[in-house]
Formats: C-alpha cells, structure tokens, sequence
C-alpha cells in the first residue's frame, strides 16, 4: 500500500537531529528520501556514542530510517552540480547549514527556486534567518537554556535543570515537518514552492505553552515546580509504598471519585479542597495528607484502584519497562528492521497512525554512502564509468 507521501521527494542536506528527523517521519510516510553527507565522515552523530550498533551510534540510528545515504563533497564544483540537480528533482529540500553557508555554494532558496520553482526549501537553525542572532550557532542545551525551559524545569528550590532529552530538535522536527505538508498541500492550490525558516528558539517559545501564557497573561515569572503542577493539584508523583505513583487529577470529578475509592470522601466535602482552585490554593496542607496516604499501598494497588475509579494514575517506568509495556508494544511502538551490518535493529516505531495509508518501515538507517552509486546511476542516469571518476576524483 502506498504511503501518504508516496511519489514526494525529499533531499535531506541535515545533519545532528532536528533536520533528519524531520526527513525521517516524511520518509515514515511514504516520501522518497536521499540523505546527503560528507564522504569519509558522514552525519556527525554517527560518532556520537556508545552505545553502536554494527557499528553506527543509537543516536544515528532513531532519526535516519526510510533514506538512502548518498556521499557528495560540497566543496567540489561537481559536487555542487550534482547536488542542485537532485535539487531540480525534488520536491522537498531540508537543511541546517549555518545561515548563509549553502547561499555561498550556490545551493540556497534563491539559487534553487530558480531551477526548481516549486521546490518547498525548509531551513533550520537556532535563531531563524532574520534578527541580531542569526549567525550564532544553536544547539538544543543552549535553546532550552535562553528560551526559559531550565528556569521552569528542576525542583523548585533546586539549580536550572535541562529536560532528560533533546526537546527543541525533536519539537523544531515536528513544527517543521507540520510546515512541510502545510507548503506542499499550498502548492497544489498556488502551484509554486516557498522558504520555510525554522528557528530552534521560535520553536522552544512555541511550547512554553500554558507556562508562557501564564506570564504574558500575569506578568508574573514562573518559576520551577518539579514534579507538581502551577495549576493543577494534585497532579505530581508521589512515593507509593514500593515506588513512584502520577496523580493526575485534573477536575473536582475525579478528586470526588478519587477520595471516594481512597477511603477519604471527606476530604472531598472539606471547604478547603472541593475545587481545584481551593485545592490549589491550600495545596501546602493537601499534599501531605496525600503522600502520608498514598505511601500505604503498593504502585500496582493504587493504579488497580484509580483504573476501577476511573482516575487518571500511571507509574514512573525506567525506559526499560518503556519498551516492555504491553501498550506500547501493541500500538507497534518498538520496531526490529534488518540492517546491513547489525543483522537487526531496534527503532521506536512512528506515532502516526493513518488507516488508509499508514506509515511504514521501509529501509533501515542507511550505512555512510550505501546508495551512493544506486543514486547516480538510477537518479541521474549516470553510466559506470563517469560514476568511477565521481570516486576517484574525491566528488562522491
């Protein structure tokens, strides 16, 4: 069955996270993806480990299935050619060179769209192609560092915390790719592509969310508030009697049942927590009632009895019991693809669940230059022998 992408092309200059994951979920959706990288080196993150798996880093391998690798020394005027020839064949090109560094190699928006009118062209940087700062360089530690999420995230008397993992790359990927298929559903009704430029930061502001909102609507700075919520409660972890437990109480409804199913329907009649607002308001004397209460059953008992009571609760998986849950194994969230030179690996599988063309695993993560020849021969009908020149004179 074909993909929803199915006959879009794609030509992915990135490298790092933010850029190929993006190609990757088009590629999960059908779209023909060439991933171009620097003979000899390739994408970076194919060193960023350990841990390796047949020899690529795990970090390489959850952003780079459903390509095919071609090698290209940009830095080669035949390079460059071949490049913007697969560029006229595209519809799509992704890439996250500095600001300004593929315009100097006559690979930029305004030298492609020449060729290409219809070529959609996503750029992505740290700090967007126009303001003061544009020509730093961005990283997703930084981002989180200057767009706030460190002084909200950590315990709240505890130092700035980063989240556990790349958050901006992984939620600039999804804004980008959303900015993609926005541009290539456009082209059908304008009949011509565009420039997407995606900024790190625009997108770590972007999901500040209800945080930022609280601020521009208050004037007041949040601050950190660990594992509880500013304005929900009770909606944190609390210490079970054998591990850690989520409340996630997010009306009087549930509180109601919740307290009833917990043997403290007074609790839910006292003037002090019969609603949110008062729950929030007195959570300093809520609380501790509450964790003295939860720490008398088991994680297993009290999820049985918040299930029974239809209350929201969940446990606090290690990523090992992540990848072992029956849900998520269920929903196809762990995936095993043959691969080249590790026999198999395991992916996490893809969150986007189409019924009448569904995302699939098609090709594994590819290893440096696998398809390079497969490319130039099929892809730009070049013979053997000019193929042979192509490695011998350092372009591929």
């Amino acid at each position: 069955m074909d993909g929803a992408l199915d006959g879009v092309r794609v030509l992915d200059l990135s490298r790092h996270l933010a850029g190929p994951y993006c190609a990757m979920m088009l590629g999960d959706l059908g779209a023909k993806v060439i991933k171009v990288e620097r003979p000899n080196v390739g994408d970076e993150t194919r060193h960023w480990g350990p841990p390796f798996r047949g020899g690529e880093s795990a970090y390489y391998l959850c952003c780079n299935r459903n390509k095919k690798s071609l090698t290209l020394n940009l830095k080669h005027k035949r390079g460059i050619s071949i490049a913007q020839e697969l560029a006229r064949r595209s519809d799509v090109v992704i890439e996250n060179f500095r600001v300004g560094g593929l315009d100097e190699l006559e690979l930029g928006y305004a030298d492609l769209k020449k060729i290409n009118p219809r070529l959609i062209y996503c750029s992505i940087s740290g700090f967007g192609h126009t303001g003061p700062d544009r020509n730093l360089p961005g990283y997703d530690f930084l981002i989180q560092g200057r767009g706030g999420f460190m002084s909200i995230t950590g315990e709240r008397d505890g130092t700035p915390m980063k989240v556990g993992m790349a958050i901006v790359d992984v939620a600039t990927a999804l804004f980008a790719c959303n900015a993609i298929l926005a541009a290539l559903f456009a082209r059908e009704r304008i009949g011509v592509g565009q420039h997407i430029d995606m900024a790190l930061l625009d997108s770590q502001i972007a999901i500040l969310a209800n945080v930022g909102s609280n601020y521009l609507c208050s004037g007041e700075v949040p601050g950190r508030w660990g594992n509880t919520h500013a304005n929900i409660v009770p909606y944190q972890a609390f210490q079970a009697a054998d591990d850690y437990l989520i409340l996630a109480i997010g009306n009087d409804g549930q509180w109601e049942r919740f307290c009833a199913a917990a043997g403290v329907s007074v609790w839910s009649a006292d003037e002090r927590f019969a609603t949110n607002q008062l729950r929030v308001a007195n959570r300093e004397v809520l609380v501790p009632m509450l964790e003295d209460l939860l720490y008398q059953k088991t994680v297993a008992e009290w999820l049985q009895l918040c299930a029974d009571a239809d209350v929201p609760a969940g446990p606090v998986n290690t990523i090992d019991k992540v990848f072992a849950d029956s849900q998520v194994l269920t929903r196809g969230m762990v995936v095993e693809m043959p691969h080249p030179t590790a026999e198999t690996v395991q992916l996490a599988g893809t969150p986007l669940n189409l019924s009448a063309t569904p995302a699939q695993m098609r090709l594994p993560p590819p290893l440096l230059g696998e398809h390079t020849d497969e490319i130039l021969a099929n892809e730009l009908a070049l013979e053997d022998s000019a193929i042979a020149e192509l490695h011998q004179s350092g372009v591929v």
